[in-house]
């Protein structure tokens, strides 16, 4: 039992010291610590990324626990051509979307839309934005949620906000790169008119000033 019990430190400890990709091939052979291993360094970056598709961190916990067990149930179908990142965040983005659009007439998410109304804040030369309070920024999301696809929003946190790049964004929503692009900018310029038709007081000066010469006109 003690040599068992040895057996299993060590492989824990060579694990900690193994590439996300040898992981990946070690749950292929059915290797379960591989997969706690996995657990341990993905679920805090997963979960903040689903928590900011969804709105919920609770949800996105739940999603990203499914997430895992998909990972296993599919252990054996790793593509090492594929990055693990976008392997697992593929698995993960998948399950949220599912989710989001299960509960989409009641969507709580907010992330997005606070994101980019503090890249607005940042263009603007007033304050207000930046002051907005959490309680506001979460009614005014309320009423614009809507206003993505899943497919928009997806795009929109893993690029804006997540920073990836637009080969991974493109690998991980099964799109072409092309549509990412498309998506990306349609999704601006959704959420950059609905706000300054609804909150003009919150938009750059640039819009405000075009749409005061667009009622002059």
């Amino acid at each position: 039992m003690p040599e068992l019990v040895y057996s299993r430190n060590r492989h824990r400890e060579e694990l900690v010291q193994t590439s996300d990709r040898e992981l990946l091939e070690r749950l292929g052979k059915d290797d379960e610590m591989a997969l706690a291993e996995l657990v341990a360094r993905k679920s805090q970056a997963l979960i903040q990324t689903v928590s900011r598709i969804l709105g919920d961190f609770e949800e996105a916990r739940d999603v990203v626990q499914v997430a895992f067990l998909k990972l296993w149930e599919s252990r054996g179908k790793y593509d090492p051509r594929w990055s693990p990142n976008t392997w697992i965040y593929r698995i993960a983005t998948n399950l949220a979307i599912d989710h989001w659009r299960s509960r989409r007439s009641r969507d709580e998410a907010r992330e997005p839309v606070r994101f980019h109304l503090v890249r607005a804040a940042e263009q603007a030369d007033t304050s207000a934005l930046a002051e907005l309070k959490g309680a506001e920024v979460e009614r005014i999301f309320q009423e614009m949620a809507l206003e993505l696809t899943e497919k928009q929003r997806l795009i929109f946190v893993l690029r804006e906000i997540e920073g990836l790049p637009s080969h991974e964004v493109a690998a991980i929503a099964g799109c072409e790169e092309s549509t990412v692009r498309n998506h990306l900018f349609n999704a601006r310029k959704i959420l950059r008119q609905r706000l300054v038709a609804r909150y003009p007081e919150y938009a750059p000066r640039s819009d405000r000033d075009g749409r005061a010469e667009e009622k002059v006109r």
